[in-house]
């Protein structure tokens, strides 16, 4: 990890940008509703479905604020992030939550 942060370029142009974004926030939305529906119909499979969703939640979040820029769009960065911590401390109690 220490050679990669001094190897890797500060930046760089990428393809599928937005499929990348939205692809994530479409396996977000996919993990908030298999937990719902999950544990809807009182199904143990809802604590996996909610520990994968948090950590889809904190990934989403610490990616939108390494990677927004300074001003305006790093302050919505960290108001979407803040969002996301909540949904993911929710989901990690429903994964861990007792019987």
């Amino acid at each position: 990890m220490v050679l990669l942060s001094y190897t890797l370029p500060d930046q760089k142009r990428v393809r599928n940008w937005a499929t990348a974004w939205v692809g994530l926030d479409v396996l977000l939305t996919l993990g908030c509703l298999a937990t719902a529906l999950l544990a809807r119909r009182g199904d143990e499979r809802a604590r996996i479905a909610a520990a994968a969703t948090a950590a889809v939640a904190v990934l989403d979040c610490w990616f939108d604020v390494t990677t927004a820029s300074a001003g305006a769009e790093f302050a919505q960065a960290l108001g979407s992030a803040a969002a996301e911590l909540l949904l993911a401390a929710a989901c990690g109690y429903l994964a861990l939550r007792p019987r």
